[in-house]
């Protein structure tokens, strides 16, 4: 690993003004091909947590994505929970389609997808369902997980373009004692037991 390391920077250090330019003509057509694409998902409504109102419009609105979250819900608690993680989530990562269907309005669908906890992100890949993540025991067992973790979740099913080496150091510092409930309640220091301490 090492011997391969200093080879790599070896061939760094040999680079000349040719090799140079190449890379940046490189560079700079990713670049263009990457705003390309992204003002295509922009105009198919990525970006938005859509709400999506019938089992018809959700297969409508699969068709041509390569990557769909789609969050089965019903109004509870752990569902709104989940929902303010999907709505920073969409904002963040515009390369996929982040969107919501009532489960009690979409018996087929559940049946189909076999959702059996609520909430249920479908993680769904070129039209077919590839992963799950039912409820919260695979975002620490708690309602009040970082939005981090749930982006780690979705990264390791490749539902999302995620720099390891960059976030996971972000997710920490974010994760020590910040949560969407975070800093709601606070403790006046009383000696009385209070079901709202932290």
């Amino acid at each position: 690993m090492e011997a391969q390391i200093d080879q790599e920077m070896e061939k760094l250090d040999n680079l000349g003004e040719d090799d140079l330019a190449t890379i940046r003509k490189q560079r700079m057509a990713d670049n263009r091909k990457r705003k390309e694409k992204t003002k295509e998902w922009l105009e198919k409504g990525h970006g938005e947590y859509t709400e999506i109102q019938t089992e018809k419009e959700f297969f409508e609105l699969m068709k041509g994505e390569e990557r769909m979250i789609c969050h089965f819900y019903r109004e509870n608690w752990p569902c709104k929970v989940m929902d303010k993680h999907m709505a920073i989530l969409c904002k963040r990562h515009i390369e996929t389609k982040f969107c919501k269907i009532n489960a009690e309005k979409s018996p087929f669908l559940v049946d189909r997808l076999k959702v059996w906890m609520l909430p249920t992100l479908a993680l769904i890949r070129l039209q077919k369902t590839v992963d799950y993540v039912a409820g919260f025991d695979q975002l620490g067992g708690k309602d009040d997980f970082s939005t981090e973790v749930l982006e780690e979740r979705l990264a390791k099913s490749e539902m999302i373009d995620y720099d390891w080496g960059h976030h996971s150091r972000a997710a920490a510092a974010a994760t020590e004692g910040k949560s969407i409930r975070s800093g709601i309640y606070t403790s006046t220091g009383s000696d009385e037991d209070s079901d709202f301490e932290n």
